[in-house]
């Protein structure tokens, strides 16, 4: 039963983690990921707000690692998939075409590949089941 929560706690966990950084120091995460040495006023808004939705999907998804029996844990992790899928062509747009790559830009390509291939994986296992068993 508990491993069924694991896909909540960690993109609870790596989302809030962003969402915070993008919050508070949007320069440092912009600078990290595409490698710019000083973002616009528009950047760090921008940023901000893309934090505030990161920090609002971590705390969706640390209330649905508890709440087994919900039948919107589903409902969630399409939308996490979504989300993650347009991370993933998002950031690998900026490095291969814009060629905008600091450090953690691959890396972060990486993690959100994982998490959406996690998603599919999580929704295929569910497929034709009656509610989120």
């Amino acid at each position: 039963m508990r491993s069924k929560t694991y896909l909540f706690t960690v993109t609870a966990l790596v989302e809030v983690v962003a969402g915070l950084a993008l919050l508070a120091v949007p320069s440092v995460v912009i600078s990290l990921l595409f490698g710019v040495g000083q973002a616009s006023p528009e950047a760090l808004a921008i940023g901000r707000l893309g934090g505030a939705g990161l920090l609002a999907i971590g705390v969706a998804c640390w209330i649905a690692h508890r709440d087994t029996g919900s039948p919107s844990r589903r409902a969630l992790v399409f939308g996490a998939l979504v989300y993650n899928v347009g991370a993933v062509a998002v950031l690998a747009y900026a490095g291969s075409i814009l060629a905008m790559a600091g450090v953690l830009l691959w890396p972060a390509v990486v993690l959100h590949a994982g998490l959406a291939a996690w998603c599919l994986v999580w929704l295929a296992q569910r497929t034709g089941a009656s509610g989120d068993a």
